[in-house]
C-alpha cells in the first residue's frame, strides 16, 4: 500500500491508502476518498482548481512542469512547492508523502 497524508483547508490531516500499481492522479485519489476539490476540468490541467502544496516528500516532486506553471502562475497562493494534482501520477516512491489541499472548495 501506498500511504499518504492529505491536509484539509482547516489544518485537518486525514491519512489515504492506495494500492500499490494503481494508474491515478493525486486529483481522482482526492475525488475517490472525499476530499472536497474542484478538479472543474477533470484532470486536463487547464483550471487549477485541483491545487495543492507539496508538504513532505521527495525533492522531484516540489517542481511542477512547465504547462502547470503557466496555470500556477494565475494562483496568488501559488508557491514553490504548488503542485496540480490531476498532475500527480500516483506511484510507489510516494509513499510518506504529505499533501495540503489549497485549491477552491
Amino acid at each position: 500500500m501506498i500511504n499518504l497524508t492529505i491536509e484539509d483547508r482547516d489544518g485537518s490531516r486525514r491519512p489515504v491508502e492506495i494500492p500499490e500499481d494503481i494508474s491515478l492522479s493525486l486529483m481522482e485519489v482526492l475525488k475517490a476518498t472525499d476530499h472536497h476539490i474542484l478538479a472543474t476540468c477533470g484532470g486536463m490541467a487547464l483550471c487549477a482548481t485541483c491545487h495543492v502544496q507539496v508538504v513532505e516528500g521527495p525533492e522531484k516532486y516540489f517542481h511542477a512542469t512547465d504547462q502547470e506553471l503557466d496555470l500556477l502562475d494565475t494562483l496568488p497562493d501559488a508557491a514553490h512547492d504548488s503542485r496540480l494534482a490531476c498532475q500527480l501520477r500516483i506511484s510507489e516512491d510516494m509513499d510518506g508523502m504529505v499533501f495540503r489541499i489549497l485549491g477552491e472548495e
